[in-house]
Parts: structure tokens; sequence; C-alpha cells
């Protein structure tokens, strides 16, 4: 099994004639994600990547295609109403790949979803790939081995980089997830968390957080209680990074004495969750903390 995405998803892409939206979108269509539809104001009737159909609205492309699953790469400005507008079709799962949305937008966004009842994956997010399964987003597809390692971080290039390390290493994944580094997100550390927890396939864990906020320590008690007998690997990006100083994500900043590195591997430490020191050093330690594959 998987979480978010599978074989069954079907897909549709908001902004899929734009620049960035057809180049990943091809992609994922390579990578054997089932893309239904695809959406642009004004371009409705026109076909691309061969057989997949755009319509003017999310409303008629869900009615006509039964898509379930958005993926946005509409601009900042237009992101949040591309959002709502998915919710208010019926689409079940969102994720936003979109970048620089303002706070307070995501504010009213986000209580939305949750009203609604929608899981809303990011914005400012890399998506997620079910290896072998589908593809959403912008994950790099070849670097993916299917096995039964969830991981779920909050930058999607430290999400590359663990994904090669544990496919070198010949440790594949069930699902890789990108939650974005925004302070104000659709699913967090915890969703993620439950939701492999839920998967029978999903053996072990990793983490990717930095610094910036308290979910990697929400995460940590919640993993504790939860998941006692599961291993599981974290890495925290940004040690070295000054207080008050905004370090990559606009949800990575340190205030006062919360949201540090030291702060953050305590938390993990005590609820026996192990602490690389370098993303290459995680596979070798899911291996101690009791991962076989």
């Amino acid at each position: 099994m998987s979480i978010l995405v599978d074989e069954h998803t079907r897909l549709l892409v908001q902004g899929i004639t734009g620049r960035e939206g057809l180049f990943h979108a091809t992609q994922m269509q390579e990578y054997g994600t089932n893309i239904v539809a695809g959406t642009t104001p004004g371009k409705g009737g026109q076909v691309v990547l061969g057989k997949v159909p755009v319509f003017d609205t999310v409303a008629q492309a869900v009615l006509e295609t039964g898509a379930d699953t958005s993926v946005i790469y509409v601009p900042a400005g237009g992101a949040p109403d591309a959002i709502l507008e998915a919710v208010d079709a019926g689409i079940g799962t969102i994720f936003c790949i979109t970048e620089h949305i303002p706070v307070l937008d995501m504010l009213k966004v986000v209580a939305e979803v949750d009203a609604r009842g929608v899981r809303l994956i990011g914005p400012n997010c890399p998506g997620a790939t079910s290896p072998g399964k589908a593809k959403v987003g912008i994950i790099p597809g070849s670097i993916h081995l299917p096995g039964d390692v969830g991981l779920v971080s909050r930058s999607g290039t430290l999400t590359y980089e663990v994904v090669q390390a544990l496919t070198d290493a010949g440790i594949g994944q069930s699902t890789c997830v990108g939650i974005g580094g925004d302070p104000i997100a659709g699913t967090n550390f915890t969703d993620v968390l439950t939701l492999f927890r839920e998967d029978p396939e999903t053996h072990a864990i990793v983490l990717m957080g930095e610094i910036g906020g308290d979910a990697e320590e929400r995460a940590a008690a919640w993993k504790a209680e939860h998941m006692p007998d599961v291993p599981m690997v974290a890495f925290i990006a940004g040690r070295s990074a000054p207080p008050g100083r905004r370090m990559g994500h606009a949800g990575a900043i340190i205030s006062g004495s919360g949201g540090t590195a030291e702060a953050k591997i305590a938390a993990l430490e005590a609820a026996g969750i192990r602490v690389a020191d370098t993303p290459s050093q995680i596979p070798g330690m899911l291996r101690e903390a009791g991962y076989r594959a």
C-alpha cells in the first residue's frame, strides 16, 4: 500500500497549460501517474499530453473525469482561489506546489480546508511519490525505489537527497511526502505519521525537519505515544542558524528559545528517535534502529 497517491489516483493538474504545469505534468505522466484532466481558465477544450482534456473550471473537470486529487501550479496571486475552487468541486486531496503565497491568505484557506474535511499538502511543497505507483508534484521519479520506508520532510531538496541515499543503500520507500516549509500549511508531520501508522506496508519512517516552530517536537511526542516500536530516524536542518534569522523557508526562523535545532533534537531523542548529523547517515542509522528490509 501507500499513502496519499497510488495507481488509483485520478489526478487533475490546475494550471496545466502554463510552463511549469505542463513540464511537470509531462514528468508525472511519464512516471505512470493517471492524469485525467487539467484546468486553465479560458483554455477549455484543448487537449495536452496526447489525451488529457483541459477545462475552464475544476467543477467541469471533476464532473466529466471523476478527478479526486489535484496538484496546483498556479502563481501565488491565484493559488489561494485555486485551492478553494478545488475544495468546492469536491476534490479530496490537494497538493499546492506554489510558493510565496501570503500568510494571511493561507490562514483563511487552511481554515476553510479544515472545515470542509479536505486534505491540503503545502503550499510551497514538492508533492508526494509512492514509488512504482504514482508521483504528484516535482520530486524526481528516477531517485525512488519501491519499499517500506515512509519519508516526510519540510524541505524539498533534502527530500531528494535522502531518497537518493536510501535508494543507493538498497532501502526502498513506501511513500515520500514533502509537506513544505511555510509557517501556515495544510498538513503537518503528525498528520503524515498518522497515515503511515495506518499503512500496513510502511515499516519504518524518516523525518526531515528544520528549525522554526514546534512541529517536530509535536511529532516526536505523538510518535512516542502511538508508534513506539516503529524504527524512526530524523534529521534537523539549520543547526548553525543564528537566532532571529530566517533560513530558507518562511517557517524556518528561530524566535527566542523556541524552534532551535537543539530543542528539536532533544525532543526527538527523548521520544526514542535517533537523529542523524548528516543526511548520508540515515540509511545506516535506520538499520541500527532495528529496520530490516
